[in-house]
């Protein structure tokens, strides 16, 4: 059963985040509670501030004011980062797969997905060696244990970068926007991966533009536009009921282009 705010605290809690660059504020006082196993999609027109907020989330950009507290540890308090061992130590429970793969190409899946738990949680090479296996397994890819990612599909790709990030054992998966850079033909493999986590209780933050995937797999929805939430609910809620004018706006022009 999906943990629910009537029964513990958020892993998630993130209260008042701005962050600008420059001039231009991209982030204008955000406010959200995630719960354990937990699926929330973050949807909104490109500029929202969609992946500038899942940075945020993990330290890839600092948010000039704010809190963000994650899995019990404050990550970003008024404008101050965690310094970088604890900051390594947070990244140990925050996995985060980005659009772009990301992989390492001098290595191949294998040693792609043990790298993080052999230099950062000390693990042996063998046990490094079998848990990466059975992950390449889940995620479809047994026969590409020992590929090079130049010789692997950007969806193969995709779904070695998953593995890798699950290899260190997160309690919290953020995906910025995981589709975005495959064909039409390749998307499916990936969502499919995530459904499977979504449906073992993986707590998880995801940026996205599949809005089919997030009226299926999301708990919440969570509609954001020029750095503010403008909405956010059940995908029932947002995509058949929504309440503001510019959610409307946005799914509408989304879903014509579907």
């Amino acid at each position: 059963m999906k943990t629910t705010q009537s029964d513990a605290a958020p892993i998630v809690s993130i209260r008042g985040l701005r962050k600008s660059f420059g001039d231009h504020e991209v982030l204008n006082g955000i406010d959200l509670d995630v719960f354990a196993q937990q699926v929330v999609v973050i949807v909104g027109p490109s500029g929202s501030g969609k992946s500038t907020f899942l940075r945020c989330c993990n330290g890839l950009e600092l948010a000039q004011s704010g809190r963000v507290e994650i899995c019990g540890r404050t990550l970003v308090d008024g404008g101050r980062l965690l310094a970088e061992a604890e900051l390594n130590a947070f990244r140990e429970d925050v996995g985060m797969v980005f659009q772009s793969f990301n992989l390492f190409p001098h290595l191949s899946a294998l040693d792609n997905v043990t790298l993080g738990p052999r230099k950062l949680r000390r693990a042996s090479r063998a046990d490094a060696d079998r848990d990466a296996l059975a992950l390449l397994a889940k995620v479809g890819l047994a026969d590409k244990t020992h590929a090079m990612p130049a010789s692997l599909s950007g969806g193969q790709k995709q779904r070695v970068a998953i593995a890798r990030a699950l290899a260190m054992k997160p309690r919290v998966m953020l995906f910025d926007e995981p589709t975005s850079a495959l064909d039409p033909e390749l998307v499916g493999e990936v969502l499919q991966v995530m459904k499977l986590l979504a449906s073992e209780g993986m707590t998880m933050m995801i940026v996205t533009h599949e809005m089919g995937f997030a009226r299926e797999v999301a708990d919440l929805v969570v509609v954001m536009d020029e750095g503010r939430i403008v909405e956010s609910g059940s995908p029932q809620t947002i995509f058949s009921h929504p309440a503001q004018p510019r959610t409307r706006e946005f799914l509408q022009a989304v879903l014509s282009r579907a």
